[in-house]
């Protein structure tokens, strides 16, 4: 069995009431927006101002998540010393230095938040639902506190195997060497469920709990027959491993695909498209919301001016250039389908917007389970 998850790259509990040079370290090298880093030298030109710092905690690097990450820090972040945003500079929050952490997918990221060593990340529909209601892998560490800013874009679930593998039905993996993700990601929540859909679980294919990457190299060297991951296409470890042999996506398109949409409401149909990945065609598969979720203890007003500096001109022109995903997260959708209820800085942003009227609650999915 493959060695468990290394820990993802966090900052000290303390960080915040003692910002030093070992966050600022640990900031960089956890993925800090290009944007902010751009700026740094303007932190010794105006120490005097308030620096605050944030963090969003994402997934793997061979996933979405960090990119998407990445681009939202950048777009959030606003160091002192920074060109005014009517000159051309930062249009982010005044004083705010984000950062994209990477992790091992949106379990972790729940469990970072609860321990408040994160004040944000991006999870999966379902898993934001199952952590705040205490399901199952959260009975014991129910978070109910959790909070949206929004909905993001659908992630797609890749059920990858070599081309010419037999593996034509999700069916098909009893018996097989599957990568069913690390542990701590999203990606293992859901395989379980789609295990059982499927009238499998752990006990009845050899399961290993792996990075997309890691996943993709063991498929490449015969040691694995499938691997399973949740993210946004294009995925930078399918796409690579693409590159480097014929693979295929099994689909995720018969009857009991169907009963699991029937069962939670959060995944739906969807599909990847037709040579997103070198000589892959269209297949139809089940996807999933991508939720940016807070803390629910943080202040409203730094919610809202981060909910507001998502959706500014200028944060619309990075996410269309830096990520094919990015033109998918949309002002227009991002109250869709909310596994959970909005910040309330959040909700302040909506309402100013006129999306979400008079006394109205804030929109959010019903209980599913």
């Amino acid at each position: 069995m493959p060695n468990p998850a290394e820990p993802p790259q966090t900052v000290p509990p303390d960080a915040d009431t003692n910002p030093g040079f070992l966050r600022r370290r640990n900031l960089l090298a956890g993925g800090l927006g290009l944007a902010a880093v751009s700026c740094l030298p303007g932190l010794a030109r105006a120490a005097s101002e308030q620096v605050r710092f944030f963090q969003i905690g994402t997934g793997t690097t061979g996933g979405t998540y960090f990119l998407i990450g990445g681009l939202l820090a950048n777009a959030v972040s606003n160091p002192p010393g920074s060109r005014p945003c009517e000159r051309g500079g930062a249009c982010g929050v005044p004083g705010l230095i984000v950062v994209a952490q990477a992790t091992s997918g949106a379990v972790d990221n729940i469990g970072l938040m609860r321990s408040r060593r994160l004040e944000s990340a991006l999870v999966q529909a379902d898993i934001a639902h199952l952590a705040m209601t205490g399901q199952d892998p959260f009975q014991k560490t129910a978070y109910p506190d959790l909070r949206a800013i929004a909905n993001l874009y659908t992630e797609t679930i890749h059920l990858v195997t070599r081309a010419g593998s037999g593996i034509k039905n999700p069916a098909d993996l009893k018996g097989k060497r599957v990568a069913l993700g690390e542990q701590g990601s999203g990606t293992l929540v859901t395989a379980r469920a789609l295990l059982s859909t499927y009238g499998l679980s752990e006990k009845t294919v050899k399961p290993f709990y792996l990075s997309p990457a890691a996943g993709g190299d063991r498929l490449e060297a015969g040691e694995l027959d499938a691997f399973l991951i949740v993210g946004g296409y294009p995925l930078p470890a399918v796409a690579d491993l693409a590159r480097r042999l014929p693979i295929a996506l099994v689909p995720f398109d018969d009857a009991r695909a169907a009963q699991l949409m029937k069962r939670m409401p959060h995944f739906t149909e969807t599909r990847i498209d037709a040579d997103t990945y070198d000589g892959v065609p269209a297949t139809r598969t089940l996807g999933v919301g991508g939720v940016w979720v807070v803390r629910g203890d943080l202040k409203p007003e730094l919610v809202h001016d981060i909910t507001a500096a998502l959706w500014n001109e200028q944060t619309r022109s990075m996410l269309d250039n830096g990520h094919p995903r990015g033109k998918s997260i949309q002002l227009a959708t991002a109250l869709s389908a909310l596994p959970i209820p909005l910040h309330p800085g959040a909700e302040r942003f909506y309402r100013a917007k006129g999306m979400i009227k008079g006394d109205e609650p804030a929109p959010k999915m019903p209980a599913t389970h």
